[in-house]
């Protein structure tokens, strides 16, 4: 009975994480910034990836078929889901910290750039 639970759950995340990809990528054709398109891109990342690896795990510990692995497999998919969503967010505001240094994208309208004032310019 709480195999069965947990199997729903994972197959929700699996469903939760399809959605979340298709929201990003509409939000990745839609959106017009460089910035915007990486927040997209990010969201889509994290979203569309974190809950899909939650979703395969506690499918996998759910499935008693799998004998010993289903332990192993269900863990090593907790961490590569914990894993990305602690180096995913770091890895986008390199980027965006890169791009807005090399002058490739100033973000539109600014209000208050608080880079470009710690350069000194």
């Amino acid at each position: 009975m709480i195999e069965e639970l947990v199997r729903y759950v994972g197959l929700g995340l699996l469903l939760l994480g399809s959605v979340v990809n298709l929201v990003g990528a509409i939000g990745l054709i839609r959106f017009k910034n460089f910035y915007l398109r990486l927040h997209a891109a990010t969201v889509s990342t994290i979203g569309g990836t974190f809950y899909p690896l939650l979703g395969l795990a506690l499918v996998s510990i759910s499935y008693p078929e799998l004998g010993s692995w289903r332990f192993f497999m269900g863990g090593s998919l907790a961490v590569a889901a914990f894993l990305l969503l602690m180096l995913a967010p770091a890895g986008s505001h390199a980027l965006a910290r890169a791009t807005h240094r090399a002058g490739v994208a100033k973000p539109q309208p600014a209000i208050a750039d608080h880079l470009e004032e710690d350069r000194g310019r």
